[in-house]
C-alpha cells in the first residue's frame, strides 16, 4: 500500500484525504505512515499527517524540505536564497520505504507545480515510481482539471490507481457533483476508489 497522492489543484483536499487514508490503513493493520516532502507556509499539513500516524514520525521525517512563505515552492525557495534539491527528499523517502511496508506521499500543490526551474512535482513522483492517487474536488470545472491531470500522469509513464472524490463543504452544486461521479469514471478510465465527505474520520477498506 504505497502511493503518491496528488491533486487537481492546491485546494483539492490532498492532506485531508492522505490523513484519512493513513488512519484507515493503520486501523486495517498496516504500518502506514505519510510524508509531505515539500511544504510552504504554516506546518499544519505536516502536523495532520504526523497525527494520522500516531506521531510515529518527526516533523523533519514527514517534511524534509520546508519553506516559510505560503507561495509556490519555487518562489518560496527563492525568497530564502535556496534551490530545491531532490536528493534531500529522496533520502528521506528511501529511509521510510525501507522501514515501513506502507508509505503515502502527499505531493505539493497540483501535479505540475514547479519545485525549481528544471524540476517539478511530477518529476518527484516519477523518481519515486509509485502508483498515483488523484484527489479531485467535486465541483463544477472538475472534469477538465481531472482529465488534464490524468493525461499528464500517463505521459510521465506512471499509473493512476484511482480517484479520491472529495466533497468539500464549500461546494454546493449538487447537479455538477452528480455528473462528476458518473463522468469521471467513464471518461477518465480509472475508478473512483472513495468518495470523501466533510467530517469523515475513516474509510471502509477491503484489504487482505
Amino acid at each position: 500500500m504505497n502511493f503518491f497522492i496528488t491533486g487537481t489543484d492546491t485546494d483539492a483536499g490532498k492532506t485531508f484525504a492522505t490523513a484519512l487514508l493513513t488512519r484507515s490503513l493503520r486501523k486495517a493493520g498496516f504500518d502506514t505512515v505519510a510524508m509531505k516532502p515539500v511544504s510552504c507556509g504554516e506546518p499544519g499539513d505536516t502536523g495532520a499527517l504526523r497525527a494520522a500516524a500516531d506521531d510515529e514520525l518527526s516533523s523533519e521525517e514527514v517534511t524534509p524540505v520546508a519553506y516559510k512563505a505560503p507561495l509556490a515552492p519555487i518562489e518560496a525557495a527563492r525568497l530564502e536564497g535556496r534551490t530545491f534539491n531532490p536528493a534531500e527528499v529522496m533520502q528521506a523517502f528511501h529511509h521510510l520505504r525501507s522501514t515501513h511496508r506502507s508509505l503515502l506521499v502527499e505531493g505539493v500543490g497540483g501535479w505540475l507545480v514547479p519545485l525549481s526551474s528544471t524540476y517539478d512535482a511530477a518529476d518527484l513522483a516519477k523518481e519515486m515510481n509509485l502508483p498515483v492517487l488523484l484527489v479531485v474536488r467535486n465541483r463544477l470545472g472538475t472534469l477538465n482539471h481531472a482529465l488534464l491531470t490524468l493525461e499528464s500522469i500517463r505521459a510521465r509513464g506512471l499509473t493512476c490507481a484511482g480517484i479520491l472524490l472529495n466533497n468539500h463543504p464549500a461546494d454546493k452544486d449538487d447537479l455538477a457533483r452528480e455528473g462528476n461521479r458518473r463522468l469521471l469514471a467513464e471518461l477518465g478510465g480509472v475508478p473512483i476508489l472513495f468518495e470523501i465527505f466533510p467530517g469523515q474520520t475513516d474509510l471502509e477498506l477491503a484489504v487482505a
